[in-house]
């Protein structure tokens, strides 16, 4: 690639494949595969992802919110797509987009039974979430006579899956949580069967449940968000995987400043020595928190590590390029296929989601192919 000119977010699709393989190589070749593209990829770009994965062959899109189905729909995207937390307000637009609902609990389920009676569908796909022990959304085990009585009759409507969410799939110290959440969950799903009398598809392994615990838990189809942007939660598999997206600015200005004098807001950072300071036009309205800066985070010069000095400002942040041979208009990286967006987080005491995700949309994106 060349140089950046300006603060960019390169996208490399070949490692989104490369990730996408990996992930699949840990499941059956007839497990589906859900992508989450939800937080516009993660903060990469979730239309080109999308239109990327389509032709890799996923199954399924997810994504949290009714408005990110939507925006894949109008970018022409055909794949069925899954609304994680839809709620009644959005139930007209998701079925005007062909999205399916993940219904929850019991008002959002009647009111979505009302919509479709209302429009006279015809089998319309719902999926049915239900709680194993995240405590997040979703119906107890208890409630599958309500919904067995809510739904048998109901022809408007068509429940597709049941899936659950784990709670602690990276961590091996609670293996014994995690699976008892896959027993949980199996559990229900026989209930539901016996009682319904036919077996939507079942879904509950995450990223890091695809790599942990396909052998016990990869049932009918599986998700995954983190991986295919190359993170595995686990030194062993970020090995494996290839982050895609490389966060780049360049030097706006360097000058050097006298021992007694500060940089930034506040005085953040006061020199101790005479030090060189490269003004980086990148802040925390694009991303890189108030959290980072005072030598908590750094960025890549080359080879050389330059710390944050300072508070990170809303368009800009300082750092200390003292003994690093730069100039302006000279690239930095501050995160990407070769400095982890994890390792980078952990200074600021965050982790890679927050951070990838939290790349604001002003910031150029640049697909590599």
């Amino acid at each position: 690639m060349p140089k950046a000119t300006e603060t960019v977010l390169e996208i490399n699709l070949k490692s989104l494949e490369h990730n996408y393989g990996y992930l699949r190589s840990k499941i059956a070749p007839h497990t589906r595969f859900m992508a989450v593209v939800k937080a516009y990829s993660y903060g990469n770009d979730a239309s080109e992802i999308a239109k990327h994965m389509e032709t890799l062959g996923v199954d399924y899109f997810a994504v949290a919110y009714a408005c990110e189905g939507i925006a894949l729909r109008k970018a022409g995207i055909k794949t069925p797509i899954l609304v994680l937390h839809a709620i009644p307000s959005h139930f007209e637009d998701i079925i005007a987009y062909d999205l399916e609902p993940d219904l929850y609990n019991k008002k959002g389920l009647a009111a979505f039974q009302h919509v479709a009676a209302t429009k006279g569908l015809n089998a319309y796909p719902i999926h049915i979430k239900f709680n194993t022990g995240l405590n997040r959304l979703g119906f107890e085990e208890a409630d599958i006579d309500y919904l067995h009585g809510q739904l048998h009759a109901d022809k408007h409507i068509k429940v597709i899956s049941l899936f659950s969410h784990l709670a602690a799939s990276e961590d091996m110290s609670v293996r014994d949580f995690t699976i008892g959440q896959i027993d949980k969950f199996k559990s229900i799903a026989n209930t539901f069967v016996d009682r319904f009398g036919y077996k939507p598809l079942l879904h509950i392994l995450n990223t890091s449940g695809i790599l942990n615990y396909a052998d016990s838990g990869q049932l009918d189809m599986v998700r995954s968000g983190i991986g295919l942007y190359g993170y595995g939660n686990h030194p062993e598999f970020d090995r494996e995987l290839k982050p895609i997206g490389t966060l780049k600015s360049i030097i706006s200005q360097i000058h050097t400043i006298n021992e007694g004098e500060s940089v930034g807001y506040n005085m953040g950072f006061t020199a101790t020595k005479p030090t060189r300071i490269a003004i980086i036009p990148l802040g925390h309205a694009d991303g890189i928190g108030r959290h980072f800066g005072k030598e908590k985070g750094y960025l890549i010069i080359g080879t050389q590590k330059a710390p944050i000095v300072g508070n990170v400002c809303m368009d800009m942040l300082m750092i200390d390029v003292s003994g690093i041979d730069c100039r302006e208009g000279d690239e930095v990286v501050i995160f990407g296929a070769t400095v982890s967006a994890e390792d980078f987080a952990k200074t600021g005491n965050t982790i890679s989601y927050e951070l990838i995700t939290g790349i604001s949309q002003r910031i150029k994106r640049v697909i590599v192919r």
